[in-house]
C-alpha cells in the first residue's frame, strides 16, 4: 500500500486524478478498453471533477460499474447515486457503457445482473474511499470479508446513516434507506488497481484504523493493506493521527 499526504483537499484531488488519468490510459493502450469502478459520495467530488477535466482519456472505451447505491430511492433525489455518476462523470465524459445500480424495482434480480456484468471480466481499475465508520463502499462494520458475491444487499449502520445527514445528503437520519446495495469487499480487491481517495478531518479516525490498525471486519477498509496494488491519497486533515512514517512527506499537489 502507497499512501501519499497533500496540504489540502484541492491538491489532493489533482493528484489522484492525475493518477487515476494515468492508469486508464495505461489500460487503454494495452488493451484498447478499460473497466472502471466508480466511488460517489462527498469525498469524491473534487477528484472527479479533475478527472473529468484530465485530457486524453478515450471515455468511449472506458466501461464505467456503480460501486453502490440505497435501495428504495428514487434516481432523482439528489443523494441518489446514479444521478451522481450520471451528472458528474457520464454524461460530461460520454462514457457509453455503464452498469448503474437501480435499487427501486426487483432489487435482487439488480444484484443478480450486476453481478454478472462485472464478473465477466477483471475490473481494471477501482476508485474507492473511506467512510467515517471505516466502511468500504457499503460494507459497514462488520463486513462480510468472505462472500464471494459481487454485489449483496446490506443494512446500513447508524454511523454511516448519520454520516449522510452530516454530509448534507438527507435532511433527518429518518430519511436515511435502511439498505444499500453494496460491491462486496472480494470484488473490489479483485480489481487490478485500487486509488482510495479520503479527504477531511472527520476520517481521521478510521482511516488511522484502516491504515494502521489490524485487518479487521470491523473496521472493513483495513482490507486493502492485503491489495498488492492500492495507492491511499489523503489530506493533511484526514492523515492527522498517522504515524509520519506511515503518512509520509507532504507532498506538492500541483505538480505536473
Amino acid at each position: 500500500m502507497r499512501v501519499e499526504t497533500y496540504n489540502d483537499r484541492t491538491e489532493m484531488s489533482l493528484a489522484a486524478a492525475r493518477e487515476a488519468a494515468s492508469a486508464l490510459r495505461a489500460m487503454l493502450n494495452e488493451k484498447g478498453r478499460a473497466r472502471l469502478v466508480a466511488a460517489t459520495g462527498a469525498s469524491q467530488l473534487e477528484f472527479i471533477e479533475a478527472l473529468v477535466a484530465t485530457p486524453g482519456i478515450n471515455w468511449s472505451a472506458v466501461e464505467m460499474f456503480h460501486l453502490d447505491e440505497y435501495v428504495g430511492l428514487s434516481s432523482d433525489h439528489p443523494a441518489s447515486f446514479r444521478r451522481y455518476l450520471l451528472e458528474r462523470l457520464i454524461r460530461p465524459t460520454g462514457i457509453r457503457r455503464y452498469h448503474l445500480l437501480d435499487g427501486e424495482g426487483d432489487v435482487q434480480r439488480v444484484v443478480d445482473d450486476a453481478s454478472r456484468s462485472i464478473a465477466a471480466e477483471a475490473v481494471d481499475v477501482a476508485f474507492v474511499g473511506i467512510g467515517e465508520n471505516g466502511h468500504l463502499a457499503f460494507n459497514d462494520p462488520p463486513a462480510d470479508f468472505e462472500t464471494e458475491r459481487p454485489y449483496l444487499v446490506v443494512t446500513l449502520d447508524e454511523p454511516c446513516r448519520r454520516q449522510q445527514v452530516g454530509e448534507g445528503w438527507f435532511a433527518t437520519l429518518a430519511d436515511v434507506p435502511a439498505q444499500a446495495i453494496s460491491m462486496s469487499i472480494r470484488q473490489i480487491l479483485s480489481s487490478r488497481r485500487i486509488l482510495c481517495i479520503v479527504p477531511d478531518a472527520r476520517k481521521a479516525s478510521a482511516v488511522q484504523a484502516c491504515l494502521e490498525g489490524p485487518v479487521s471486519p470491523l473496521a472493513p477498509a483495513s482490507i486493502l493493506q492485503r491489495h498488492p496494488d492500492v495507492t491511499v491519497f489523503l489530506d493533511r486533515a484526514s492523515a492527522a493521527k498517522l504515524n509520519p512514517a506511515t503518512s509520509g512527506p507532504v507532498l506538492d499537489g500541483n505538480a505536473s
